[in-house]
């Protein structure tokens, strides 16, 4: 693998300089970017790896370790540019570590057999500044906590929210299209049409997805995008705010959690709503957000096995404050509930969450380190269980 990214990096760079004839444009500012001298196309190419040590704890009461989890969660190379006119452009993502490829094999899916590296692969047209098209397999606008980067997280990784109803990536059409009223109030709206089954499906069935997002900034735009990463690195000198929210409509889904989870036996449709608000000012910074999934008859057998569409509500809270030196507190809650019809099925999950986080070039070069309190409910038998601690140190280096 690592010999075919250096063929591919000698080859990159040979077109650029040689094809051209001519010495092409360089740029370091975010990752290492290439153009030709008549600006026909562009490359620009990223890394970025997180290495993970977790431990959890016996119970609540005995925390000598049960499990580690020491690996390398995320590695991946990312290329983005345009071709033939800046209107054209593209963004190529791979996953390299076998934990980022949605592999695994006690989660057997006919879509999942095998090593999965390519997660983005998507096409965009803008003829305009206000709208852009795309083509390809690329996140879906779902929850706010999705559709931020994983590079962009202030804790180790996203929520138990997320976890159960988030969207995650697809391949169809997109469209985005953007506005103002006045001087800084801001409407995005974000659509897609996908195959529904998740990325690099095999094939699709009849039905579709149908996806919908709309956020509002009623004070403007943040700095540097930073409603698209979380705590306030940059101390926003005014007060910003952003609410989102939005649906997604899975026409005979195949997996339990749409574009993800276990193989269902038989399609099913359901509804997914989500909605979040984000605030961040001088440092502070919070955030909440909802996701909401239903199915009107979760269940799918064949013959004594039972598989179920993942049901139900799922709270996320963060409350968080960037000191100037770029040493970062945040507090985390996360609330999961599932619908009474899987009552039996699976329990409600509760994380309370502590983070310490020093950022040394804001998200891309950080230090991480959590604390979490587990605790599961039996809502049929309303008994608490699987009650533990779990402590996590996590460094994330990328350009």
């Amino acid at each position: 693998m690592k010999g075919a990214v250096t063929i591919l990096l000698i080859n990159l760079i040979a077109t650029f300089g040689f094809a051209q004839q001519k010495t092409p444009y360089f740029s370091f500012k975010n990752g290492l970017g290439f153009a030709t001298p008549d600006s026909s196309y562009s490359m620009n190419i990223r890394f970025r790896m997180q290495n993970r040590v977790l431990m959890n704890t016996a119970s609540d009461e005995d925390l000598s370790p049960s499990s580690w989890d020491a690996r390398v969660r995320r590695c991946r190379l990312s290329f983005a540019g345009h071709m033939y006119s800046p209107k054209l452009s593209y963004y190529l993502q791979l996953s390299f570590s076998r934990g980022d490829m949605d592999w695994s094999m006690n989660d057997p899916s006919n879509t999942n057999t095998s090593p999965n590296a390519v997660r983005d692969a998507v096409i965009y047209y803008k003829p305009n500044q206000h709208l852009q098209l795309g083509l390809g397999q690329t996140k879906l606008p779902g929850n706010r906590q999705r559709v931020i980067s994983s590079g962009a997280q202030q804790f180790y990784d996203r929520s138990p929210a997320n976890a159960n109803f988030t969207l995650d990536r697809d391949f169809g059409v997109f469209a985005n299209y953007n506005f103002k009223a006045g001087s800084t109030f801001k409407t995005i709206i974000k659509t897609a049409i996908s195959s529904g089954e998740g990325r690099n499906s095999l094939m699709s069935n009849s039905g579709l997805a149908y996806t919908g997002r709309v956020e509002i900034l009623p004070m403007g735009d943040f700095s540097e995008g930073g409603d698209y990463f979380e705590g306030d690195v940059l101390r926003e000198e005014k007060p910003k705010m952003s609410f989102g929210g939005g649906y997604h409509f899975n026409d005979l889904a195949i997996r339990a959690q749409g574009e993800l989870g276990r193989d269902l036996y038989t399609p099913k449709s359901f509804h997914t709503y989500f909605a979040d608000v984000l605030f961040k000012y001088k440092g502070l910074a919070v955030t909440a957000e909802y996701i909401r999934r239903d199915c009107d008859n979760p269940f799918t057998k064949s013959g004594s096995s039972t598989r179920f569409v993942i049901d139900g509500d799922g709270i996320n809270t963060q409350l968080s404050y960037c000191f100037k030196s770029k040493w970062e507190i945040a507090a985390r809650h996360t609330l999961v509930s599932p619908h009474k019809d899987l009552y039996a099925f699976m329990n409600q999950n509760e994380q309370f969450g502590l983070g310490i986080t020093k950022y040394l070039m804001k998200h891309k070069v950080k230090g991480q380190f959590n604390v979490f309190y587990n605790r599961d409910r039996n809502l049929h038998t309303a008994k608490e269980m699987n009650k533990y601690f779990f402590g996590v140190f996590q460094v994330e280096l990328g350009i």
